[in-house]
């Protein structure tokens, strides 16, 4: 839990630099190949000599049949300048100063967009790398200007270039998430975003997973993922570390990529092998639903509502289930509202709340050995994690096709 706990304090202090890692670029974008070909990619925040989207982009720009590449980045991110800094003699001449030997100056730290319409072995070695880039802004034959403001994604000048991509590419500010898809979905921009699954429970958010106007990517699914993070970020939790060139890094649980843009492995169908037993699946209280523990349990033969765990996100298919809602009370498709509630935690400590009209409950007979319940005009409750609310389209039906 070290890693969800990491990406809560990144919200609420609203240290969003997390800085993700090229394998974990390289494994997603290989399933949007089809997608690139002739389309303009923007990284709109990522300084584009220290974002690995911006490397990834740039050193596969002629693989990928990308038209363009642009990348911008913020005036407050602690490694504007690390890697690299550019400057202009008093002849006007651009020239770049590469590695972490170099001494980063505030006046070096400004925001900056870079524009890519053409890749090639500029310095005739044989090969394409961050070399070959350099010295094509240095030839003008690239783009490398500053920005005139901050290089905040909703300033007007960001908003321009978003207007003219077609592909946004990047991991946003956790802390601005819910602003940043807005702005993306306003401008009807297809993307390919990196974000935290509880992120499916949003308010703003879940409309578009319920809608199929976004979905889960295809890469990450389960586990932790390894983000740079600036010199000054606390290593206080398991996984943290330094690496053998002297970046920081956390590990954080929960990460998953986001998309409206369609791939095959999204309709892959589930393999349902469970029967439903009522004995087996418990139906809520609150909800018109049974309750299903594991994706893997899904019931194949079940035609009712379904509350399943928000990873089923990461196998569903729309050709396969609906997806009718999710356990918030903002969600609007609870079956009942209880009154306040007396919640008795694992130690015993009363107190009283309204948590349970935000989740799905479960009658319980007795009270639970070691775990939070809740008490209700003489009835007890437990509350399950989230729960997406889901139909199968197709049960399979019983012997003899009767339903």
């Amino acid at each position: 839990m070290a890693g969800n706990s990491n990406l809560s304090a990144a919200v609420k202090a609203k240290k969003d630099e997390f800085y993700t890692q090229l394998t974990d670029i390289e494994k997603e974008m290989r399933y949007y190949k089809k997608h690139f070909n002739g389309k303009t990619v923007f990284c709109n925040c990522d300084d584009p000599f220290e974002s690995n989207f911006f490397k990834y982009f740039v050193l596969n720009f002629n693989r990928l049949g990308l038209k363009k590449l642009i990348a911008t980045c913020y005036f407050s991110s602690p490694i504007v300048g690390q890697q690299l800094q550019y400057h202009y003699d008093k002849n006007g001449q651009m020239s770049f100063s590469f590695g972490y030997e170099t001494e980063v100056t505030d006046g070096a730290k400004r925001p900056y967009k870079a524009i890519v319409t053409q890749v090639y072995d500029k310095t005739g070695d044989g090969g394409v790398d961050m070399v070959d880039v350099a010295e094509l802004f240095v030839s003008g034959e690239n783009q490398l200007t500053e920005l005139e403001g901050d290089g905040d994604f909703r300033s007007a000048e960001c908003l321009a270039l978003l207007d003219e991509s077609d592909i946004v590419v990047t991991n946003p500010p956790f802390s601005l998430f819910r602003e940043f898809v807005n702005v993306l979905i306003q401008r009807e921009k297809h993307f390919i975003i990196l974000g935290n699954v509880n992120a499916i429970t949003y308010k703003e958010f879940f409309p578009l997973i319920r809608g199929n106007k976004v979905w889960i990517g295809a890469s990450i699914h389960s586990g932790d993922r390894k983000f740079y993070v600036p010199d000054d970020y606390p290593l206080n939790a398991s996984g943290c570390g330094v690496d053998e060139d002297g970046r920081r890094f956390i590990r954080v649980k929960g990460v998953r990529w986001y998309t409206n843009l369609d791939i095959r492995q999204r309709h892959e169908e589930m393999i349902l092998v469970k029967k439903y037993a009522p004995e087996v699946y418990e139906h809520f209280d609150n909800y018109d639903a049974i309750n299903v523990d594991v994706t893997t349990d899904i019931p194949c033969d079940y035609a009712g509502l379904m509350g399943v765990p928000i990873t089923f996100l990461d196998k569903y298919s729309p050709d396969q289930f609906e997806i009718i809602g999710v356990t918030q009370s903002w969600c609007g498709i609870a079956s009942k509202i209880y009154p306040r509630q007396i919640q008795i935690d694992k130690n015993g400590k009363r107190s009283q709340v309204t948590k349970l009209n935000d989740g799905a409950a479960i009658k319980v007979e007795q009270p639970p050995v070691n775990k939070t319940y809740y008490e209700v005009e003489g009835e007890l409750f437990i509350k399950t994690y989230a729960r997406v609310i889901i139909r199968n389209k197709h049960p399979e039906q019983p012997k003899g096709g009767q339903s």
